[in-house]
């Protein structure tokens, strides 16, 4: 096996064990028995954990712009194109564990920082564009400041981590994301862009469509 084919693997192992018990719980010790090999073999191509921290953020980050820009390219439109991230982030949080991102924050600040501009310009530019494309596709009451409902999108992202406003004993992850996902899209559609959102919500996945509609 190649070094790089071996890197990826250690990478890709590190990383579902992140999703599963959060960053700051998981020791090079826990990767090394995930994998089967020895630690040795960890620092043989990681310097330390925050190496492999920022190594698998940053090719998270590169998969998930790669993902959503293949999202926009699929899509039908603007509505169409919010419906499907609404489903695949439904699906990366089912498996995520809400304390990954307070422990990026806190104790590896390389990888956070990484994110924050991927937030900052990346998934920015993206919503700035969708809601562009919206409005003038008459989905999205043209009166919308796209610059502060941009900015409201972003901090929703990071509002379903928080543990002191969401504790995770109490909510999903994928659940709180979800309401707070369909909250930010009935506050800016208009009538005809609610139909549409409902019904492409009804076609990928019936469990997305309020019970009262």
């Amino acid at each position: 096996m190649e070094e790089k084919d071996i890197k990826d693997r250690i990478l890709m192992g590190a990383w579902e064990l992140f999703m599963r018990y959060g960053i700051r719980s998981v020791s090079m010790d826990d990767v090394a028995r995930h994998l089967s090999v020895s630690k040795k073999t960890l620092y043989h191509y990681f310097a330390d954990k925050d190496e492999i921290v920022t190594m698998v953020a940053s090719s998270h980050i590169g998969k998930n712009h790669k993902q959503y820009e293949d999202l926009r390219l699929s899509a039908k439109n603007a509505i169409d194109e919010l419906v499907k991230i609404s489903v695949c982030v439904k699906k990366d949080f089912q498996k995520m564990n809400p304390s990954l991102l307070f422990d990026l924050h806190k104790f590896h600040p390389t990888a956070w920082n990484a994110w924050l501009s991927h937030k900052q310009n990346d998934i920015r530019q993206s919503i700035m564009r969708n809601l562009t494309q919206g409005i003038e596709e008459g989905f999205y009451r043209p009166e919308i400041n796209k610059d502060i409902l941009a900015a409201v999108r972003l901090e929703m992202i990071e509002l379903c981590f928080n543990e002191s406003v969401f504790p995770s004993s109490k909510y999903n992850l994928a659940e709180v994301s979800q309401q707070i996902f369909d909250h930010f899209v009935y506050g800016i559609v208009t009538d005809k862009g609610r139909k549409m959102y409902d019904k492409y919500k009804s076609q990928s996945n019936p469990e997305l469509i309020p019970q009262s509609l």
